[in-house]
C-alpha cells in the first residue's frame, strides 16, 4: 500500500510479473489526481487486462484523436473564408489574424509559396523571389524529398475535390482550404501510428503511449507543419528495431531522413552500443539499409536533369539561413548587442562561421554522449541514447522550428517516463507558441516586445537541457531508472537487450587477493 506511490513507482513496480503492465495511477501521483473524477486509483487486487475492447493502447489513440481535433480546431481560424470586393472568396487574415488568433499553420501559406497551387511538379518548377528588385534569386521547392512529394500528391487531391465539386458531387470551399484539411488528415494518422509505435516499444508501460497522445505540444503543433510524418517514420524504425528486425529498422528510418534529417541520427546510438555490446554487424545492416533507401528516394531527382537544382534547395537554404529567432545563437545576439559570429552579411551570403560552429558543437556534444554511453556502469538504453542526441542537436542548432519540439516528445516519454517533468517541459514549449505570435505581430500592433519570446526560448531550452540532465543521472545511476526498475534492461534494445559488454571505457576492478595461508604440517 505504500508511500512510494507518488516518488517514481520504484517499489510499486519492482513486483511486477514477467507480462504485468505497470499501472500508472499506482506509480504516478500526475495520474492519480486525474483518475479521482473516475472513480480513483485502481484497486491493488483488480483484475486487469481482460476488457474486450479499452485496452491502453485504445485509449492511447482515441486520447490521441481528441489532441488531434483540439490541434485542428485551433488552427481553424486561419482556413476561414470571406468574399473580397469583387465577390470573389479568399483567406480571412484580415487584421493579422494568423498571429492574433494563434492559428499559423506552414501549410496554408506554402500551399501558394512553392507553387503548388500552379501544378507545377516540385524540384522542377523555379520561381523569382523578390522579382524585379537587386534581392531577385531563385526558388525551388524547400523540403526534402518524401515531404515535398508528400506536400504535391496533397495538392493534386485539393485539385481534384475541387474540380468534383464543381460538378456538384461533392461540398467544398477554396481549394487552400481543401489542401489543408486533406494534409492535416494525413498527418494525423501518422500522429496515431507514433502512438501507436511508441505504445509497442513501451511494452509493460503502456499507459506512457496514452500520456503523450494529449500532450500540449500535440495540441499546438499537429498541424504547424509536416513533422509528424518524421516522427511516424521514426517511432516505427524503433520498433522494428526492438523486434530485431534491423534491415526494416534501417528502411524506415532511410525514409525519414527523407522527410525530415533526424531520424537519421538515431544511427549514432544504435552504433555506440552495438560496439559497447559487440554487435556492430547489425549495426551495418541497419546503416546499409537505411543509406540505400535514402539513396534510392532521392537519386530519381539528383539524377534528373530537370529536377537536380531543385533537390539541392534544401541543402543551399540551410546553408545561407541565419540564426533564427528560436535558437540560443539569436538570444545571445539580441540581449548582448553582438553583431555574431560572422558579423554583417551581404544578400545570400552563407554565415561560414555559425555553420562550423553549429556543426563542431553537434559533434562535441555526440562525442560527449558516446563517452558516456561507454563509461556508464551499465550499458544506456537506447531511448535515452536517441533523446540526448536529437536534444543535442535542437541546442546546438542554429534553427530550432516550434514545430521540432515533436520530435523530442515520443523520444522523451520512452528515453525518461517521468510524467510531472515531461509534462512541465511539454507545457512551457506549448506555451513559448504565444509570445512568439504575439512577437511576430509586431509591438506597433500592439504586440509583444522581443524580450518576452527570447524569455520563452531561454526556458524551453532549460526545462529540455533538465531532462537530459535527468536521463545522464540515470545512465550512470540505473537503479533509478523507472523502465529498469522491474528488471528489465531495454525493451527496443532489440540485439542489444541484455547483451553482455564487449566493449566499456570504464576501469576494470581487480579481484581482491585473498590474505595468504600459512600451512602448517
Amino acid at each position: 500500500m505504500g508511500g512510494s506511490r507518488g516518488s517514481g513507482g520504484v517499489a510499486d513496480t519492482a513486483s511486477l510479473g514477467a507480462d504485468e503492465r505497470v499501472r500508472p495511477t499506482l506509480t504516478e501521483s500526475l495520474a492519480r489526481d486525474a483518475s479521482i473524477p473516475f472513480g480513483g486509483p485502481i484497486g491493488e487486487h483488480a483484475v486487469v487486462g481482460r476488457h474486450w475492447f479499452w485496452t491502453p493502447l485504445r485509449v492511447g489513440l482515441l486520447l490521441a484523436v481528441v489532441a488531434l481535433a483540439l490541434s485542428w480546431f485551433g488552427k481553424a481560424a486561419c482556413i476561414q473564408q470571406n468574399a473580397g470586393p469583387d465577390g470573389s472568396l479568399g483567406l480571412d487574415w484580415s487584421g493579422s489574424r494568423q498571429f492574433t488568433a494563434m492559428c499559423y499553420s506552414d501549410i496554408v501559406p506554402l500551399y501558394g509559396a512553392e507553387r503548388l497551387d500552379r501544378g507545377g511538379f516540385p524540384y522542377a518548377t523555379m520561381w523569382y523571389d523578390d522579382e524585379g528588385k537587386p534581392t531577385q534569386h531563385e526558388r525551388y521547392m524547400e523540403y526534402p524529398v518524401l515531404t515535398g512529394m508528400f506536400m504535391w500528391a496533397n495538392a493534386q487531391m485539393a485539385q481534384g475535390w475541387v474540380e468534383l465539386a464543381k460538378q456538384g458531387w461533392l461540398p467544398t470551399g477554396l481549394d487552400v482550404v481543401v489542401y489543408f484539411d486533406i494534409t492535416a488528415l494525413w498527418l494525423a494518422l501518422a500522429w496515431l501510428v507514433t502512438i501507436w509505435a511508441v505504445a509497442l516499444c513501451a511494452k509493460r508501460r503502456k499507459w506512457d503511449a496514452a500520456f503523450i497522445a494529449l500532450s500540449p505540444l500535440v495540441i499546438v503543433h499537429a498541424f504547424t507543419n509536416f513533422d509528424t510524418l518524421a516522427t511516424a517514420f521514426a517511432a516505427v524504425g524503433l520498433l522494428a528495431w526492438a523486434r530485431k528486425r534491423p534491415v526494416l529498422a534501417g528502411v524506415l528510418l532511410g525514409l525519414g531522413g527523407a522527410a525530415k534529417l533526424y531520424p537519421l541520427f538515431f544511427l549514432g546510438p544504435l552504433l555506440v552500443l552495438c560496439i559497447r555490446s559487440g554487435k556492430t554487424r547489425d549495426w551495418w545492416r541497419t546503416a546499409g539499409a537505411a543509406a540505400a533507401t535514402w539513396a534510392a528516394v532521392n537519386a530519381p531527382f539528383y539524377l534528373h536533369p530537370d529536377t537536380a537544382r531543385g533537390w539541392g534547395e534544401f541543402f543551399r537554404l540551410n546553408s545561407t539561413r541565419g540564426a533564427d529567432p528560436d535558437s540560443l545563437y539569436n538570444v545571445f545576439m539580441q540581449w548582448l548587442n553582438w553583431p555574431g559570429f560572422d558579423g554583417p552579411l551581404g544578400f545570400k551570403e552563407p554565415p561560414t562561421v555559425l555553420n562550423t560552429v553549429t556543426a563542431v558543437l553537434f559533434l562535441a556534444a555526440c562525442a560527449a554522449i558516446a563517452f558516456v554511453a561507454w563509461h556508464a556502469p551499465t550499458k544506456p538504453r537506447v531511448a535515452q541514447l536517441c533523446f540526448l542526441v536529437v536534444a543535442a542537436f535542437l541546442l546546438t542548432n542554429k534553427v530550432w522550428s516550434p514545430q521540432y519540439s515533436l520530435w523530442l516528445v515520443p523520444l522523451a516519454i520512452l528515453a525518461i517516463p517521468r510524467w510531472k517533468p515531461l509534462l512541465a517541459w511539454m507545457a512551457i514549449d506549448a506555451a513559448l507558441w504565444a509570445p512568439r505570435m504575439f512577437f511576430y505581430l509586431g509591438t506597433d500592433n500592439k504586440g509583444l516586445p522581443q524580450d518576452w519570446f527570447l524569455g520563452f526560448v531561454v526556458a524551453r531550452d532549460l526545462a529540455v537541457i533538465a531532462l537530459c540532465v535527468m536521463v545522464i543521472i540515470e545512465i550512470y545511476r540505473p537503479h533509478r531508472d523507472l523502465v529498469r526498475a522491474h528488471g528489465d534492461d531495454d525493451p527496443i534494445g532489440g540485439v542489444l537487450d541484455g547483451a553482455p559488454d564487449r566493449f566499456t571505457l570504464r576501469r576494470k576492478e581487480q579481484p581482491k587477493e585473498e590474505p595468504a595461508q600459512l600451512v602448517t604440517a
